[in-house]
Formats: C-alpha cells, structure tokens, sequence
C-alpha cells in the first residue's frame, strides 16, 4: 500500500487529513464534525484565519469544520487513488509531487455534493481569464475564496472547501488564456503566477484525481459584503447588503426582463461559471448605479434605525 503522506500548509503547519483517528461516525456518513481542541480543527481555523488578516479575522467566527468521513469506503477508495497519483506524480516530477491545499467556495449543498460525489462539469469554470477548468485558491489566501461566497439563506453562513492538490509541475496561464489542458506533458497543471500564485487550475481532465476535497468550514463574517470596493472588505460603518435583500429590492423598481438577466447571471455566478467583479459590473450595467446606491441608502439608512432603535 501506498505510503502516508503528511503535507504542509502554506503557513507551515504540518496536517494529514488521512488518518484514522476521527470522531465517532457511520460508514454511510459523508462527513464528521471536528470539534475545538482537536489538531486538525485548530490547525484549520489557524490557516483560515490567517488569510483574512488581523482586522477581519477578529470579525470572523468559524462556526463549523467538517471532515470527509474517513470511514466511509468510498473515502478510502479515493484516498488511496490519490495517494497512487501523488507517488506516480513525485516519480514523474524527480521526488516532488508538489502537493498543496487549495480554497473553494460555493453554498453549503453544492460543497456537501462535491464531497460525496467528486467535481462535476457544473463546477468548470469557463469564464476565468486564467483558463478553463477547476479554480482553487491557494490555503493562506482564504480571503480571496471566501468573497467569491454568498451567504445561505436560514443561518447566514458562508462555506469553503478545502481540498488537497497535486499540483506537480504548475505553468503560468496568462489573463486571457482559454488554455483548458496542458500546453505539453512537461506540464500538469496551471497558475496566474509561477512566483506567487494566487490561484490554481486544475484542468477538467484531472480534477477528480488531482483534487482531492476533504473539509468544509462554515463561517460567519459580517464584514464581507455583496459589493465592496474593488473586492476588498467592507468598512465597519459600510452596509451589508445581501443578494437576497438587493433582489427583493431590485425586483420592486425593475421590469420583469432586466430583472430575468441579473437573476441568469446570479446564477451563473452561484455555479462558478462568472467571477464576482463580473456580476457586479452586469449589475450595474443592467440596473444603474444610481438605482443600485439608492437602495444602498436605504438600508444604511434602516440599518441606522435599528440600531437607534436598540439604543433607546
């Protein structure tokens, strides 16, 4: 059997996601809840954390970390196969398979699908300038994933799934690039930058062996916004709109066409298929921004009346 392997986080701590040793669960468990205290939660919540620096991380709760059942056979199953790939890929790439962990964000079911089930072509992302394929962020840039998530409806969570990746031996696709597969067999898979990369491709033809999805944090971080400036976070006096509350809004003061497009791109941007800055700009092609800051007011404006309303 292949020999375990330990990787390094790119904080510098050190996980295996494989061992046995995981809290009580079935075999027909998909997932298990890790608890505080446990190195794996700690080492997680650690790296997370450190993606969204000080400030934000201070704001930030993690609420939930999940673990794909080590118990189940299908995880073994998969686990091994990963494991032969990693080997064969060290072989190839002179003893380095270069294997990392990586960020992926979407709604709650789709990462619980993912984590059953394996990547999908609803999860190709053919609209990045970086290529077609898997995108993942890199583990200490947790940031940059989590404001690509949208808030679930009943709890307000956001969700990220942390995979494992083979990354063997990376080439740079440049912005621009439709590039869906290696340029040659030197290569195995892709990044924006070779020095500091802030993203990875993994190509479709590899995802599910190259890719191997293996937490799923739930978190809770009021101070990420809908639409911020420039994708960073929001100041604590800026208002947080949520999708569902701009909808709601949106669907009162336009007709039923222009609200249809930003709903199809809504949904294309929930399936991964457009980035966020994308959205934003059809949003405010399609609705104005005169329309868009006035409902902006208005629920800083409601905001400040509850919070009077509290004060009283």
């Amino acid at each position: 059997m292949a020999a375990q392997v330990e990787i390094e986080l790119d904080n510098g701590e050190i996980l295996d996601p494989l061992s046995d040793d995981a809290s009580s669960s079935s075999s027909t468990d998909s997932t298990i809840l890790l608890r505080e205290g446990d190195q794996e939660h700690d080492v997680i919540t650690k790296c997370f954390l450190f993606g969204f620096g000080a400030t934000l991380a201070n704001a930030t709760t993690i609420v939930t970390i999940r673990k794909k059942s080590p118990n189940a056979i299908t995880t073994r199953a998969k686990s091994l196969a990963f494991r032969i790939f990693t080997e064969a890929m060290a072989r190839k790439n002179g003893g380095d398979p270069n294997v990392k962990y990586g960020w992926y964000g979407a709604s709650r079911e789709d990462l619980e699908r993912i984590i059953t089930y394996g990547f999908s072509s609803r999860e190709i992302d053919d609209s990045s300038p970086n290529g077609i394929g898997i995108h993942l962020v890199p583990s200490k840039f947790s940031l940059f994933a989590a404001e690509a998530t949208e808030e679930d409806e009943e709890a307000g969570l956001r969700h990220l799934l942390l995979c494992r990746l083979i990354l063997g031996k990376p080439e740079e696709i440049i912005s621009g690039s439709k590039q869906a597969y290696p340029s040659s067999v030197e290569f195995d898979s892709g990044v924006d930058d070779v020095q500091n990369p802030r993203k990875y491709i993994i190509w479709s033809s590899t995802m599910n062996s190259y890719i191997l999805p293996t937490y799923i944090v739930s978190f809770k971080s009021p101070r990420l916004t809908v639409i911020s400036n420039g994708g960073s976070p929001a100041r604590p006096s800026s208002p947080r709109v949520s999708f569902a509350a701009l909808m709601s809004s949106l669907s009162k003061s336009m007709d039923t066409l222009r609200m249809n497009l930003i709903m199809r791109t809504f949904d294309d941007f929930r399936k991964r298929k457009i980035q966020r800055d994308q959205l934003v700009r059809k949003m405010r092609e399609v609705a104005g921004d005169n329309l868009l800051a006035q409902i902006i007011k208005h629920h800083r404006d409601k905001n400040k009346r509850k919070f009077h309303t509290c004060d009283a």
